[in-house]
């Protein structure tokens, strides 16, 4: 039968470590979905390596610069880094974000972990909306300024970062970095994975994704760096602690 472990006279919690029963465990379709959530937890550290990358360059500010931003976007790399680095990234997010979370409920009762994953998948692709417009309506602009058509170019430029988009962003970076959170807690919180993987995983999403889109410089890719740790780490771990 389950074991459950629980603190005597407490109320059941949230986060309880279980196990399936013996012939839940041995179940062909079980076993496969452990492999393929342990294999699958390998996109995590494909995402914050691709996110890193995304970093190490920076656009300049188009409100002081734009002339200089126009160049800027209008090159290969920056359409290249938009198409891989965030959305097809993002991509890798959702599924290492899936596969970890069905990691941790094959083993792992944990509401937050769940809770996580909804926050983080909506939050992703709202986010990666706003990388889409970037790497495809961005170097156009940045091309009708080179034009020649200066002022139509600003003017396009404001109204693409205008006020739906300001609202898109206030939802999905927020909702992105509070699921990340959410799931490095489960993770430090499960006893089946590294502890501080997870506290790593929920630290980096806040340096990258919060302090790093504000200060947007080199603290941006520590952020990342921390998170590539972290979720190598949990990959690692994942991938040697098949169900018995």
């Amino acid at each position: 039968m389950a074991r459950v472990i629980t603190t005597t006279g407490a109320e059941p919690s949230s986060d309880r470590i279980t196990s399936l029963p013996t012939v839940e465990r041995t179940s062909p379709l079980v076993r496969d979905l452990d492999r393929i959530s342990r294999w699958g937890s390998w996109a995590l550290p494909v995402w914050t390596v691709l996110l890193f990358l995304g970093t190490i360059t920076h656009q300049p500010d188009p409100r002081t610069e734009f002339a200089a931003f126009a160049g800027y976007v209008t090159t290969t790399e920056f359409l290249i880094s938009h198409l891989v680095s965030s959305i097809v990234g993002a991509g890798f997010g959702v599924l290492g974000l899936v596969a970890l979370f069905t990691f941790l409920a094959l083993r792992v009762r944990s509401r937050l972990a769940a809770v996580g994953l909804c926050m983080a998948v909506f939050g992703n692709l709202m986010v990666t909306a706003i990388f889409g417009m970037a790497a495809f309506a961005q170097p156009a602009v940045g091309r009708l300024y080179q034009a020649g058509h200066t002022e139509d170019a600003i003017a396009i430029y404001n109204d693409m970062y205008s006020t739906p988009l300001s609202i898109t962003a206030a939802i999905g970076l927020p909702l992105l970095v509070i699921g990340v959170i959410c799931m490095g807690v489960a993770v430090a919180r499960s006893q089946v994975l590294p502890r501080w993987a997870g506290v790593g995983m929920a630290v980096g999403i806040v340096v990258f994704g919060l302090i790093g889109v504000i200060l947007a410089d080199f603290v941006q890719s520590l952020g990342a760096v921390v998170l590539m740790a972290s979720t190598l780490w949990i990959a690692v771990s994942a991938r040697r602690r098949a169900m018995a």
